[in-house]
């Protein structure tokens, strides 16, 4: 099934980065500015997720959600830059799934989307590229039905490459995805990592593209 997300956000630098994130795990984003396009695009389509500004143009979040609750319960994270208890008790009131502040880490928010996608059942508990199978929840991983013993990190490079199995992940997406935008190393960091991780793996799962990055190449499991 394809997840659908629906953002709702005026600023377009901040709208901009989430759904390029949100893209980056394979789903397909739409995104509006204020509450009256979000209920057109919520009356014409199905969406698995909504991320909700607070601060609107016009209809304001916490009004754009009640309307929203008259029809459906898809799941809902708000965000917003307003810090006071009763704005986060008034979402939850109305509703709301989930709550992140601005300022946000952007890996955070795409654990928090997966986290109510899962509990909606919109995202399975496992994820598979050929014979290489994650089970995002435990952290845990299987090739070819063995056990392979992850760190964390490890893990969260794995599950980059598998949910964009076959495509090219270059370096700079790397350092973004795992160790966040404002990270103040350098690839070193990067190639001592995948040698750890492609150890771990039977030869060739995981190729070099020289001076660019790495891609999973996709065996059958036939």
């Amino acid at each position: 099934m394809n997840i659908n997300i629906l953002v709702v956000e005026d600023d377009t630098r901040i709208q901009d980065m989430v759904c390029k994130f949100l893209r980056k795990e394979g789903w397909i984003v739409d995104a509006c500015a204020n509450g009256d396009d979000a209920l057109s695009l919520f009356y014409d389509k199905t969406y698995q997720l909504i991320i909700l500004d607070i601060m609107l143009p016009g209809t304001n979040g916490q009004e754009l959600l009640k309307e929203l609750r008259k029809i459906r319960d898809t799941p809902v994270l708000m965000m917003t830059a307003l810090s006071d208890d009763d704005n986060q008790l008034r979402a939850f009131n109305n509703l709301a799934d989930d709550y992140v502040m601005k300022p946000f880490s952007m890996q955070i928010l795409v654990k928090r989307a997966e986290a109510l996608l899962r509990r909606s059942g919109a995202l399975k508990k496992e994820i598979q590229a050929g014979k290489l199978v994650l089970f995002p929840e435990t952290y845990g991983a299987q090739y070819e039905g063995k056990k392979i013993i992850l760190t964390p990190k490890e893990f969260e490079i794995l599950e980059l490459f598998v949910r964009n199995a076959g495509k090219v992940i270059n370096h700079e997406t790397l350092l973004t995805r795992i160790w966040g935008y404002d990270f103040e190393g350098n690839e070193g960091i990067i190639h001592a990592s995948m040698k750890k991780l492609r150890d771990k793996l039977p030869c060739g799962v995981i190729r070099t593209i020289k001076g660019v990055g790495y891609c999973l190449e996709v065996e059958s499991d036939d």
